[in-house]
């Protein structure tokens, strides 16, 4: 059975990503012990990529960092084979289509799987295109996980009817980053999706306040967190492990259970 189910069995789920290698490998297995210990539920292992056309600048900025000090596919996989071995906790990969199709589509999935990844998440892969991966992936049982935009729309039934693992749903329009304000409708999108949905839904892109988790984890099943923690990361590099786990059980103190 696919580890994600695990994240949301206890109530509302708090999800948290960091970059690989953002500032270094060895800082980043110290960042991703310390948000499983302070209460993620799961965990998002960003590979870094050169073009990523999803993130603000914040994470754009942190891929940046990583792959200047030396970053690579290979690395980041040692780095989840470690990081797994020392947590229960799910993991998965969140990176771009042309990492994981330079990779390999077999030889990624069998790896991601041996290192104990148990999903993947792909922004720029199309819904229509997504089973080239997800024929792949499910036979090392990983699930690819399934986007919905406020743009989606019709698009909704279609897409969370096959969704695996879990849904994203994207908060707002536009790159990642933490928000002040957040002024899409997310109750009635949630609830949409929610009507053909046989996964859990967690709400990402631009939460970051306490406020805000509370707020969001009352309409879905979970809430991801991405920008703040990697601001984090930024602001006290190798320092930063302690801080990223304050935050992150603030956070998850804050979410309605």
């Amino acid at each position: 059975m696919n580890k994600i189910s695990n994240a949301f069995k206890n109530g509302k789920a708090f999800i948290g990503f960091v970059t690989a290698g953002d500032p270094d490998l060895e800082t980043s297995e110290k960042i991703i012990k310390s948000m499983a210990d302070a209460g993620c539920n799961l965990i998002e292992i960003g590979i870094p990529f050169s073009d990523p056309l999803a993130e603000g600048p914040v994470i754009q900025n942190a891929n940046i960092r990583s792959l200047s000090a030396g970053a690579t596919t290979d690395k980041v996989f040692s780095l989840a084979e470690k990081v797994s071995a020392q947590t229960d906790v799910p993991l998965v990969f969140m990176t771009y289509l042309n990492v994981i199709f330079k990779y390999g589509y077999e030889r990624f999935s069998k790896k991601a799987k041996s290192c104990g990844i148990s999903g993947f998440i792909v922004p720029d892969l199309p819904y229509e295109e997504k089973d080239e991966l997800q024929d792949v992936a499910e036979k090392y049982g990983i699930s690819v996980i399934s986007l919905i935009a406020p743009t989606s729309k019709n698009r909704i039934k279609m897409i969370a009817s096959n969704a695996k693992g879990f849904i994203y749903e994207v908060s707002s329009l536009g790159v990642t980053g933490a928000r002040n304000e957040i002024k899409t409708d997310l109750k009635s999108v949630t609830d949409e999706i929610k009507k053909s949905a046989n996964v859990p839904v967690a709400i990402g892109f631009g939460i970051n306040t306490p406020r805000q988790a509370a707020e969001y984890s009352e309409i879905a099943d979970g809430i991801i967190v991405g920008s703040a923690i990697v601001k984090l990361v930024e602001q006290y590099g190798k320092d930063s492990p302690q801080k990223v786990f304050e935050y992150v059980k603030s956070m998850k103190s804050a979410m309605k259970n």
